[in-house]
C-alpha cells in the first residue's frame, strides 16, 4: 500500500506567493467643487438679481423714490453751483490776471519800434501769458477822455507821458508776482516797473474766501445727504427685517444681505445727479437771460457758461458714490441687529 503525502498546516494556511493581490479600486476625487468660470456666472447672476430687486423696489415707490433723489439733487446742486458761479465771475470784464498787470512804464526816449520789440520779448518769457504795448500818443489820448482834462492837456508844449508795455502773469501769486516785477524792472529801457500788490492781496483774500465758504457749504451739505440717504436706506431695512431675518437663519451672509441695499443707495445717488445736472444747466440758462441784458448795457457780450460735460460727469459719479457710502454705513450699523432671534 502507497502511503500518499499529506500537505503540511502551514502550506493549507499560508496562501500561495504565486497568487496575485486583488487591486485596490482608485478614488477618483471628483469633489472640488465648481470652477472659476461657474462662480464668476453666479456671482453675476447674484448681482444682476440684486440689482433688478432695488430697481423693481423702487419703481414700487416711485413718488417717494422721485423726492428722495430731488432732496439728494437740491443738496449736490447748491456747492457746484456756487464753484461754476465763481468761475464764471472770473471771466466777467477779463480773467482775474488781467487786474493784477504789471506796468512797465518805458524812458520817454523810448521809440514805437523797441516798445513793440520789447512787447514781443516779454511775451515770450516764462511766468507771462500776455503783453500789450501802448504807445505815447495812444497814452495821451486815453488819459484825455477818462481824466476830462483834454483841454488843458493840449495846451502842454509836448507829451509827458511815456510809453507802457502792460504785462498779464499767468498766475496771481504775491511772491510769483514780486519776482517777475523785480525781473522786468531790469530790462532795456524800462524806467519803473509798477504793481499794485494792495490790489493782488484783496483779490486772492477774496478767492480764498470764496473757495473756503464753497467747501464749507459742500462738507455741510455732503454730510446732510449722507444722513438723508442713510435714514432712507434704514426705512428699507426695517421694512425687510423678517424677510433677512429668515435669508440669515438659513445661512446668508452678510455680503449677500448687504448687496441689495448697496444698489439701492448707488441708484439714488445716480438719479439724484442727473437731477442735479439738469437743475444746474436749467438754472444757469435761466440766468443767463438777465447777465446778457446787463453786460449788454456796458457794451459787453459776457454770457455764463453752461455746465461744462467734465463736471456733469464728476458730480454724477461723486452722487453715486456718496449714495453708495451712505447705504453702507446704513447697512453695517444695523446688520448686527438682524441676526435671527
Amino acid at each position: 500500500m502507497s502511503a500518499t503525502r499529506s500537505p503540511k498546516v502551514s502550506e493549507r494556511v499560508a496562501p500561495k506567493a504565486a497568487d496575485p493581490q486583488p487591486a485596490k479600486k482608485k478614488k477618483h476625487d471628483d469633489d472640488d467643487g465648481p470652477d472659476f468660470a461657474t462662480l464668476f456666472r453666479a456671482w453675476l447672476e447674484s448681482h444682476r438679481a440684486s440689482l433688478l430687486d432695488s430697481l423693481r423696489r423702487l419703481g414700487k415707490q416711485p413718488i417717494g423714490s422721485f423726492f428722495t433723489c430731488m432732496v439728494m439733487a437740491v443738496a449736490l446742486s447748491l456747492p457746484m453751483g456756487l464753484s461754476l458761479l465763481l468761475s464764471n465771475v472770473e471771466r466777467l470784464g477779463g480773467s482775474w490776471q488781467r487786474a493784477a498787470q504789471i506796468s512797465l512804464y518805458l524812458q520817454l526816449d523810448a521809440s514805437p519800434q523797441q516798445g513793440e520789440a520789447l512787447r514781443e520779448q516779454i511775451k515770450g518769457m516764462p511766468g507771462v501769458a500776455d503783453a500789450e504795448y501802448v504807445g505815447r500818443d495812444q497814452a495821451l489820448e486815453e488819459f484825455q477822455q477818462q481824466s476830462g482834462l483834454g483841454e488843458a492837456l493840449r495846451e502842454l508844449p509836448e507829451n509827458p507821458l511815456p510809453g507802457v508795455v502792460l504785462v498779464t502773469p499767468n498766475e496771481v501769486d504775491k511772491s510769483t508776482l514780486e519776482a517777475l516785477r523785480q525781473k522786468l524792472s531790469e530790462l532795456p529801457k524800462v524806467q519803473q516797473a509798477q504793481l499794485d500788490l494792495v490790489w493782488v492781496e484783496r483779490l486772492a483774500a477774496i478767492l480764498k474766501l470764496g473757495d473756503r465758504f464753497v467747501f464749507g457749504l459742500t462738507v455741510l451739505l455732503v454730510s446732510a445727504l449722507l444722513l438723508v440717504i442713510g435714514n432712507t436706506i434704514r426705512l428699507h431695512i426695517e421694512n425687510r427685517r423678517t424677510e433677512i431675518e429668515v435669508i440669515k437663519l438659513v445661512g446668508g451672509t452678510d455680503s449677500y444681505v448687504r448687496r441689495p441695499f448697496l444698489y439701492m443707495g448707488a441708484l439714488y445717488g445716480f438719479g439724484a445727479g442727473i437731477l442735479s445736472w439738469g437743475v444746474l444747466a436749467f438754472g444757469l440758462n435761466w440766468l443767463n437771460d438777465a447777465v446778457v441784458g446787463l453786460a449788454g448795457l456796458y457794451g459787453s457780450d459776457f454770457a455764463l457758461a453752461g455746465v461744462p460735460v467734465a463736471d456733469g460727469l464728476s458730480l454724477l459719479l461723486g452722487a453715486v458714490l456718496l449714495g453708495y457710502i451712505g447705504a453702507w454705513i446704513a447697512v453695517a450699523r444695523h446688520l448686527r441687529e438682524l441676526a435671527p432671534k
